[in-house]
């Protein structure tokens, strides 16, 4: 999925999400009705496609049919949140587009993303919101990383280089695990942590800061905390935390009426135990 033939063409208009159901289910929740109908509504001109855990497997056997390392790896997670954490990563290099969780809203179109001087789209390639920016000397207890990337939101065009890096990271270390009988998660919150950081934020911060680093060195979270407007390193924009985590009451963050908030996240937290679900 070469990157070159990519980056100076327009984002796809493509938002992509995956759920166990899907829309025509009657299993599926009328709260995610509201939610992505507002991502169809507010962008006019998109495909909007709703996968369901089958249809997700047999795109990545599709698209993926010419590196069976990958197929293996998808297969092999012994979790759906493994798999649907590794799926948006996958689509994202085939095809790019948006991905967002099925429990975000849309509250701006993708276009207005890039209205509030970050740069113009064909300029970039990839678009993340930083998720937590917690100050405080406890941060480690609440969050996987000083600065924090969230991945329920991200907007890629194909083949991006981080995009490849991830998908190369989290393949083999699958399958490491699969070699070494360690893929089972521990029935502890340990499980938590190493899902953060098997396919989740923490090894998704992980690499946006090393491809950061490969294209102006030394970037850490040093360059990116407290930004209250998007910032752009290299082909990356990066979001200030109230663009796609606004109303969470903390670490600068303004509400969803704020004009750089662009999705909101319902924190569903579908994957955790029911005590620790709806936590920002």
């Amino acid at each position: 999925f070469p990157y070159e033939l990519a980056l100076h063409k327009k984002y796809p208009r493509t938002i992509w999400q995956t759920w166990k159901y899907t829309p025509s289910d009657a299993r599926f929740s009328s709260k995610f009705h509201r939610a992505i109908d507002a991502w169809t509504r507010l962008n006019d001109g998109f495909t909007h496609e709703i996968l369901d855990d089958d249809t997700a497997g047999n795109l990545v056997r599709q698209l993926y049919a010419s590196v069976p390392e990958v197929i293996e790896a998808y297969f092999a997670m012994p979790k759906p949140i493994l798999r649907a954490d590794f799926f948006r990563y996958l689509i994202l290099l085939a095809r790019g587009g948006v991905y967002s969780d099925i429990d975000t809203t849309a509250l701006k179109g993708v276009a207005k993303w890039f209205s509030y001087g970050v740069t113009i789209e064909s300029d970039t390639g990839l678009v993340v919101g930083i998720e937590a920016d917690p100050d405080r000397p406890d941060w480690h207890d609440w969050y996987a990383r000083r600065v924090q990337f969230c991945q329920w939101t991200i907007l890629a065009k194909r083949g991006h280089p981080a995009v490849l890096r991830i998908v190369s990271h989290i393949t083999t270390e699958t399958l490491r695990r699969k070699v070494t009988g360690t893929l089972d998660l521990p029935k502890s919150k340990d499980a938590g942590s190493q899902i953060m950081n098997w396919t989740g934020p923490g090894i998704w911060t992980d690499t946006i800061f090393e491809y950061l680093s490969d294209i102006q060195v030394d970037t850490d979270w040093h360059n990116v905390t407290g930004i209250s407007r998007g910032k752009v390193i290299g082909d990356v924009v990066i979001l200030p935390i109230t663009s796609f985590s606004p109303g969470v009451g903390t670490m600068g963050a303004n509400g969803p009426e704020h004009p750089h908030a662009f999705v909101y996240h319902i924190f569903e937290g579908s994957w955790k135990p029911a005590n620790e679900r709806n936590i920002g």
